[in-house]
């Protein structure tokens, strides 16, 4: 499919229904499969490693485990926001498929709102985006109530470092 039209099938975003964990960056919601949630955690320290992309922000010790952390706002060509008491890190565990490890990552939000199940009859393909504009990673919109949830498929959002990097040991590799 390419990728400057519909960013999903028909086909994908009617069988995207389920639990998704919503939260927001500025005034958008967005929502991520609550399968792929290990955990929320308070924002916290972050270290910043050398020679990593802008939206990589860094690592941090979860617990005994160093785990990558993305700001999804610099990840989303964003503009950068100061973190407030709301700001958390949503830890995911992505990639695993085709033989691939599982990657801990943690993405930085601004507020984490609720858990909502959204039925397929509730989810629509992304509209066109532009020319240019990729969109293979949003699983689909969810309509909840007047709102619109932006679906994403954090697979791909995380797509070009970090899974990438888990599978070669190389932190400058790219994904295939």
């Amino acid at each position: 499919m390419d990728n400057d039209t519909a960013a999903t099938t028909p086909d994908t975003a009617a069988s995207a229904g389920g639990k998704y964990l919503t939260f927001a960056l500025g005034n958008e919601g967005y929502g991520l499969e609550i399968l792929m949630v290990r955990e929320i955690i308070k924002y916290m320290d972050i270290t910043h490693v050398p020679r990593t992309p802008e939206y990589v922000r860094g690592v941090i010790n979860l617990r005994g485990q160093v785990i990558s952390v993305v700001d999804l706002r610099a990840k989303f060509s964003m503009p950068s926001a100061e973190a407030t008491d709301e700001t958390c890190i949503i830890v995911v565990e992505c990639g695993g498929k085709d033989g691939q490890p599982k990657v801990t990552t943690g993405v930085i939000v601004d507020r984490v709102s609720e858990v909502l199940s959204i039925a397929d009859e509730q989810i629509e393909p992304a509209p066109p985006l532009g020319s240019g504009v990729r969109g293979d990673y949003i699983l689909g919109m969810g309509k909840v109530g007047q709102q619109v949830k932006i679906l994403l498929d954090i697979d791909r959002v995380l797509d070009g470092g970090l899974a990438a990097e888990a599978a070669t040991g190389d932190p400058f590799a790219e994904a295939a």
